[in-house]
């Protein structure tokens, strides 16, 4: 007789101490669901029918088709001998929402009458992946919500273990039930590269089931690169998630709508831009959705020690913003300009991923490094992009490009007819002139920061901010953020020009005006070489 502990955990129920294994607590769990998951897969590659027409697409990140099946785990649709694959309907209704009406009528079909419908001339197969090198990648997926962790007041959260493909070309099949001559396939085949633009399978707007091009959905295209900590799976290797550019983004959409609205306004425009859940109406899509292509990255790790931390260097990458929705070209253009701002302000006063409130303690602080722990992250434009920077010819132009945004922020609480508020928000990191304080100075060089010093030891005297709840510590996050943003000013043609190797030092502080060594620090900065730029 078979021990019930012998089954495949695929076959096993979704419970405490059987088949569950979303909770990472418990990696063991879904290593041997994936162990068993591939062993039992078949190595040939499933083959489409010779009538069937068949094209490839590379997917630059994951890809997750959610089977369902699982309460408590996303994890692929496995067809017949075990491959992943991406269901023949689900193709259909991508593809049926990127037709016209008269497409939609003869390819996909539809109803004649009440009681009637017509079939249309079109059979979608679905798609899997090319070959099976699937198997060779790391298909245990780590998800990490923190919204509320880091915007509001340290909120609970937790990491789930999903199942998704990495980076796979997957080829898809389309038939018909009528010969067709190759302009019309051409035009079929059209239809699907737009479709398939808005991304396949789940979490598409953040970043999942993208393909490189997006040719008509691209609402913004910026050229990066950075450096930092990277995200490292279950099995200690680190990956380099282009998840970061929306969480970040939709943090700071959260931060600033707080800062002119009230919380349950800033929650609403959030949700209707990036997607999220509203209670009892259930899931929201959102209007806005990233795609992230890295062209030039490498994986490397940093030793202290006996420890390794994963780290990534990104030297060149394409971020699209993408429009997700049907819009009007009116909205889509005040749709354009608010994104273009929540990204630029992003830039301009954080970071992105792991870390991304401190700067990269290997460029600007390396004599701290020895034997101690990485810190922080850089991210720049590259130079085709180097239009995206904000110009900032005096110290106090930072206080015209807040100014600005904020302008930008309170157009489009007009543009969704909702009234602006001045209620003060609870939340920690609140975007408002009484919640924030903004200093700055102009850095030489990368050697020449000044407050990163402060984080490690005393800024004044026997005076220090470190292990404050200002800097934070260990499972609490702090109140400051740190960037050197590379310094650009508008020369006499009206372009951007980096000036030198200097740096404009901002500090973006969300005080507590209960605590003392904050108090002290506040008023140490007012007597030091940082400029106070924003807030009361």
């Amino acid at each position: 007789m078979t021990n019930s502990n012998e089954v495949p955990l695929m076959f096993q129920a979704q419970i405490s101490g059987r088949g569950q294994i979303h909770y990472i607590r418990n990696p063991e769990k879904s290593e041997r669901w994936v162990d068993e998951w591939v062993e039992g897969s078949a190595i040939d590659v499933p083959q489409f029918n010779a009538n069937v027409q068949t094209k490839e697409y590379k997917i630059t990140w994951r890809f997750v088709s959610n089977s369902g099946q699982d309460e408590d785990i996303i994890r692929p649709v496995i067809a017949a001998k075990g491959f992943p694959f991406y269901p023949g309907a689900s193709m259909k209704g991508a593809f049926l929402r990127a037709c016209t009406l008269e497409q939609r009528e003869r390819y996909c079909g539809g109803k004649l009458t009440s009681n009637d419908t017509q079939p249309g001339i079109l059979r979608f197969h679905g798609g899997y992946p090319k070959d099976a090198t699937w198997v060779e990648q790391p298909l245990i997926d780590v998800v990490h919500p923190q919204q509320d962790w880091q915007i509001k007041n340290n909120g609970s959260h937790s990491a789930f273990i999903q199942i998704s493909l990495y980076q796979p070309t997957l080829v898809f099949g389309i038939s018909s039930t009528i010969e067709l001559t190759d302009s019309e396939w051409e035009i079929i085949w059209t239809i699907w590269d737009k479709a398939i633009e808005k991304g396949i399978g789940s979490r598409v707007s953040a970043g999942y089931g993208q393909p490189i091009n997006h040719p008509e959905t691209k609402l913004l295209t910026v050229n990066l690169r950075g450096q930092g900590l990277a995200s490292q799976l279950i099995d200690k290797t680190g990956e380099f998630r282009p998840n970061i550019f929306k969480a970040a983004l939709r943090g700071h959409t959260l931060r600033l709508f707080s800062g002119v609205t009230d919380e349950n306004t800033a929650e609403e425009l959030t949700r209707e831009l990036w997607g999220g859940f509203a209670g009892k109406n259930g899931a929201v899509v959102g209007h806005l959705g990233i795609a992230f292509n890295a062209i030039d990255l490498e994986i490397d790790e940093y030793r202290y020690g006996r420890n390794t931390m994963p780290t990534y260097e990104l030297n060149a990458g394409t971020l699209n913003i993408l429009c997700m929705g049907t819009v009007s070209k009116e909205y889509k253009k005040e749709l354009k300009t608010l994104a273009t701002q929540i990204f630029r302000f992003a830039m301009l006063l954080s970071g992105f991923g792991k870390s991304w409130r401190r700067i990269d303690h290997r460029l600007f602080f390396p004599d701290y490094l020895n034997g101690k722990p990485m810190i922080g992250s850089h991210w720049q434009f590259t130079q085709q992009s180097n239009p995206y920077y904000f110009p900032v010819n005096n110290i106090n132009h930072v206080t015209n490009i807040l100014n600005d945004i904020q302008k930008t922020v309170n157009n489009w609480l007009k543009l969704k007819g909702k009234t602006p508020s001045n209620t003060l928000s609870s939340w920690r990191e609140s975007f408002h002139p009484q919640k924030v304080q903004v200093w700055g100075r102009i850095a030489q060089d990368e050697d020449d920061s000044l407050a990163v010093r402060w984080f490690h030891g005393n800024y004044q005297g026997s005076k220090s901010i470190k292990g404050s709840s200002l800097t934070g510590k260990m499972g609490q996050i702090g109140r400051i953020w740190h960037r050197m943003y590379p310094h650009y000013i508008k020369n006499k043609e009206g372009e951007n020009k980096r000036k030198g190797r200097e740096y404009v030092e901002l500090l973006t502080i969300f005080p507590d005006k209960r605590d003392e060594r904050t108090q002290e620090f506040l008023t140490f900065l007012a007597t030091s070489d940082f400029t106070k730029l924003w807030g009361e």
